[in-house]
């Protein structure tokens, strides 16, 4: 492979043959030898060699470059792909335009002279001044191509981590090759481990069939590409999977080049921002296009392989309509703080997802109707079904004589959705009428609609057990099956919609109400009356008022308090199944549960009528989740409320703004003790307990790149084959980008689920537990005194970072904070990390974990005592903690935030400034005296991770021309101010595109912006 001089840092990089890991399909090379390498429970020893990297088994599962801790020769192929399609870039560029093209080269070389050598300063400081040196619309043009490129990079990488499972599968050829990869983290893998361990296959039969695992998407605002864009780079990773084929015609080569070429100038050309904030509906549009784009094909294609895998290793079949993983949505329900969401665009949300979904399964079922042309041998039950069927044209082939019928139903169904979103005249989602496309099926006006899932899997049931019975199962086996599992998982309403709203919002609607009633003010009454009026009234069969009533403002109730009823009246009105959970976030008391079940009940929500609504707290400060269990002790003390659940709780534990409230080890140890003591209480009660975990997917929102390890670290009996969890933004198109990503990432979780069910853990002893809280504690205490108690935080943090600017990049329909008007404490979580992202300090992963960790000893001896009797939590737990802030660790960079100080920082500030370094530095000696790894790379970065090897030498520039972009802007005159001439004000719009674009660039760069 030649490598262009731009590469030969990376070349350079790559471990010499002597020292490179033995290859991965010799790593599996028998059933024995896989499971001797897998990195099971049993087989690692001690916290220290875990976080070294020493001594370790090779690991049995390819790891992508965010996890990899060098270049291997396996990533060549990873090089030679980012080598041609960034010459394809710099093509377009240079002509273009020369001038940009000239700048990004010296940019790209310095980052590349600064990663070859971090202690030498001279790059460093001749990209300042390059920086200073480049002119306006320059400057865009330079951002434009550093953040094509990184984006670039990103699309190459998602196509290697496919290639490495794929060469992991064809070295295993010799053995036998299953449907799902050989891999610890997915299927296959975990039931070796668990069969080798001795479980029975009946076990792991049932287990698997028991578990339920449910993937939230949600719209927080980490995606700053656009749909548009993200498109073409999903289409650049296919083609770099088309170009590997073997048989591939010169011709056919050729023509994929040249449309890499094309895809690539295209995006040169467009305008990769966006000019107007989206709204929530097209937010949920994004949503339904993941499914419609990628996952309504991966979801029946990874059950399909995993039913063939349990044949294969288990000798049973996965009944057909299996659901192990399924798939809610919070875009278009989730209205804590954003108040573009109103009760009316959640109804739009909900009827657009009904109308997908009936589009969806009628293109199924005219392929299916094309495909069912059999004229003999039906069962019993799909003959009585088809006589059922009247004006129907098929009379001899019945199964198109049912699917006829069932087309007829889905186009009035189609017709009735297309009438509600016209009704809603002030719509923001376009679709296409089905008059003209359907029109041919007629009839449909003389059928009724399918609202319940159920009336689509019935009779689809009837045509598969009625192919089955009569001989065709091979037919059954096909596009018969993958419909049953696409009703299975996305049912008639794609994806349920769960709704979330502040607890507050509920205390001043029931103020509301009992200050119209005569009763006092609810919002000032103390936790027990608010207990004792609450169960009356939930007991009381009378409403507290007439719903027209609230329509007709007869309540002259406050326009929020009567938004905020107006959903319950919504949800009232909409299929069950449209909806799914009910989430108060801020949740704090075990009134805020029992407020929402008697705004429900108000509004003929009930266990009677199916319609009620599971009511999920959200927990998410420090306080709120060490309270957690008392809260739910007297929930559960409530027999009225226990018989209204079915003996079935779930509650939402919060990771990333306990983590913004107390700093990210006290936060992570709160979660988990928690966690711990609120399944206890509920196993105290009899009630089936379910987490909903709120990670949103990124690093610095307490997500985890390594989801495998990550479920299982997760403390004991809290799973229990039940695991609820959102993915947001970026994550969605990382880890559901494509259909052989989405494939994997499935089996990540399904694998995870199933090895945590059968994982034996062990409880910590006390002295540990206490350990423990003193870590939190004096990390907790550290992180607040800087960003609560030190006065000259909140300046420092709004001068040293985009945070302000954040806000003009339109990456959401919600705003930045909850309260206009409030400091760090009222900002959102997202924002929050996203600023200390592009400025490489990371601050929210880190600050107070170095305090933390060094006010306890870790001499081998202490460690080892600990390991004796507390295996467990350590080993999982506490490693995957250090692992992530080490990961994070090595993306901050001490000269890059300095740079930015030294530009943005008032002179009174800078010391705070140096304060947060040296605690940075201390923090990263911490993590190094902990986890026993060397200092390697001086003060710049100490925990170098492959994946910064490709990026650091274009996010470096991006930070350095970012940070000169930020001080010529904020030096500028204001939008309103007469000194802002014309010629000044066309500067200043080219300069905040570049901003737009900087920030995008190393978002892209960093992969967990927030």
């Amino acid at each position: 492979m030649r490598l262009n001089p731009s590469f030969l840092l990376l070349a350079a990089s790559l471990p010499s043959a002597s020292a490179r890991r033995a290859p991965i399909a010799n790593v599996a090379s028998s059933k024995r030898t896989f499971l001797k390498n897998a990195h099971s429970i049993q087989s690692l020893l001690t916290l220290r060699t875990l976080l070294r990297g020493g001594n370790l088994p090779v690991p049995s599962s390819p790891q992508t470059l965010t996890q990899a801790s060098t270049l291997d020769s396996c990533d060549a192929p990873l090089i030679s792909d980012i080598e041609m399609l960034s010459n394809m870039l710099a093509e377009v560029v240079l002509r273009e335009n020369p001038v940009v093209y000239d700048y990004y080269t010296r940019f790209r070389k310095l980052g590349m002279d600064r990663a070859a050598d971090p202690d030498d300063p001279e790059p460093f400081q001749l990209m300042k001044q390059l920086a200073i040196d480049i002119g306006p619309r320059d400057t865009l043009g330079v951002m434009k191509t550093f953040c094509i490129a990184l984006n670039l990079v990103n699309a190459a990488e998602v196509h290697h981590r496919m290639r490495l499972i794929r060469d992991n599968e064809r070295g295993l050829e010799h053995v036998h090759v299953g449907p799902l990869p050989m891999v610890e983290d997915g299927i296959r893998g975990t039931m070796e481990i668990l069969l080798e361990e001795g479980h029975s296959k009946d076990k792991i039969f049932e287990r698997l069939l028991r578990q339920k695992n449910e993937i939230v998407l949600t719209a927080h605002p980490t995606e700053v590409n656009r749909k548009t864009i993200l498109r073409k780079y999903r289409i650049i990773s296919e083609l770099l999977a088309h170009l590997e084929r073997p048989d591939l015609h010169p011709f056919e080569r050729a023509e994929a080049l040249n449309n890499l070429r094309g895809i690539i100038s295209a995006i040169w050309g467009a305008d990769e921002i966006r000019r107007v904030k989206p709204t929530v509906q097209k937010e949920a549009a994004g949503g339904c296009a993941v499914i419609e784009s990628v996952l309504w094909d991966a979801v029946p294609s990874y059950l399909r392989k995993l039913d063939a895998q349990c044949r294969v290793t288990l000798g049973k079949k996965l009944p057909v309509d299996a659901a192990p993983v399924k798939f809610a949505s919070w875009i278009g329900g989730d209205r804590d703080g954003n108040p573009n969401c109103t009760p009316e665009v959640t109804v739009e949300v909900v009827t657009h997802q009904r109308l997908r979904a009936a589009k969806l399964f009628l293109a199924d079922l005219n392929e299916l109707y094309s495909e069912l042309a059999i004229s003999s041998r039906f069962s019993k039950e799909l003959e009585e079904l088809a006589a059922s069927v009247k004006h129907s044209d098929d009379a001899r082939e019945k199964y198109r004589r049912v699917i006829g019928h069932l087309r007829k139903r889905l186009v009035r169904t189609i017709k009735e959705c297309e009438y509600k979103l016209h009704s809603l005249s002030d719509s923001a989602i376009h679709f296409v009428s089905a008059e003209k496309t359907y029109g041919a099926l007629e009839g449909w006006e003389d059928v009724e609609p399918i609202i319940k899932s159920d009336d689509l899997m019935t009779p689809m049931r009837i045509i598969y057990d009625s192919l089955v019975q009569t001989g065709f199962e091979l037919v059954a086996d096909g596009l018969v099956s993958d419909i049953i599992r696409r009703i299975a998982v996305f049912g008639m309403t794609l994806v349920p919609l769960d709704i979330r709203e502040e607890s507050t919002k509920h205390t001043m609607a029931l103020d509301a109400i009992t200050r119209y009633l005569g009763m006092g003010s609810y919002k000032e009454w103390d936790e027990e009356a608010r207990l004792n009026w609450l169960q009356s009234e939930l007991n009381n069969k009378r409403p507290l008022f007439r719903i027209r009533d609230i329509e007709q403002n007869i309540l002259r109730l406050d326009p929020d308090v009567k938004k905020t009823l107006m959903v319950f009246k919504i949800a009232s009105e909409l299929d069950p199944e449209s909806l799914g959970a009910y989430v108060i976030s801020q949740g704090q008391t075990a009134s805020d549960v029992l407020a929402v079940m008697l705004l429900q009940k108000q509004f003929g929500m009930t266990k009677g009528n199916g319609k009620l609504m599971r009511v999920v707290p959200l927990f998410e400060t420090l306080n709120d989740l060490t309270n957690s269990p008392q809260q739910l002790e007297k929930l559960f003390s409530i027999t009225s409320y226990v018989g209204s659940i079915n003996g079935k709780q779930e509650v939402m534990v919060g990771y990333s703004d306990s983590a913004k409230d107390a700093g990210r080890l006290a936060a992570c140890w709160a979660q988990y003790t928690a966690q711990e003591a609120m399944a206890k209480v509920a196993d105290k009660y009899g009630i089936e307990l379910t987490f909903f975990h709120g990670k949103g997917g990124t690093v610095g929102r307490g997500g985890n790149p390594a989801l495998y390890r990550a479920i299982l670290s997760h403390p004991p009996n809290t799973i229990n084959g039940r695991f609820r969890v959102t993915e947001q933004g970026e994550m969605i198109r990382q880890n559901f980008g494509t259909k052989e990503i989405s494939e994997r990432s499935l089996d990540i979780y399904t694998s995870a689920l199933l090895r945590e069910s059968f994982t034996k853990r062990v409880e910590p002893k006390q002295e540990w537990r206490d350990r423990m809280d003193r870590i939190s504690q004096v990390s907790c205490a550290a992180y607040r005194h800087t960003v609560r108690d030190d006065p000259r935080f909140v300046p420092y943090f709004r001068q040293a970072t985009p945070e302000l600017e954040l806000g003009r990049l339109n990456i959401g329909s919600r705003p930045s904070k909850r309260n206009p008007k409030g400091g760090v404490e009222s900002l959102r979580a997202i924002p929050w990390t996203f600023a200390w992202a592009q400025t490489r300090m990371h601050l929210s992963a880190w600050l107070g974990v170095g305090d933390g960790l060094r006010s306890e000893s870790w001499e081998s001896e202490v460690l080892n005592q600990f390991f004796a009797a507390n295996f467990d939590i350590f080993f999982i737990g506490f490693r995957e903690i250090i692992s992530l802030i080490s990961m994070l660790l090595s993306k901050t960079d001490f000269s890059i935030t300095k740079n930015y100080d030294d530009l943005l920082v008032d002179p009174d500030l800078m010391s705070l400034g140096n304060e947060v370094r040296n605690k940075l530095v201390e923090t990263r000696q911490a993590v190094i005296d902990v986890s026993g790894a060397k200092d390697i790379s001086g003060p710049h970065i100490q925990l170098m991770r492959a994946s910064s090897i490709i990026r650091n030498p274009y996010v470096d520039s991006i930070n350095v021309v970012q940070a000169e972009i930020l001080k010529v802007l904020r030096n500028m005159p204001e939008d309103d101010s007469p000194d802002l001439t014309p010629e000044l004000k066309a500067i200043k719009s080219v300069r905040n595109d570049a901003l737009l674009l900087s920030i995008k660039g190393i978002a892209q760069g960093m992969k967990n912006s927030g």
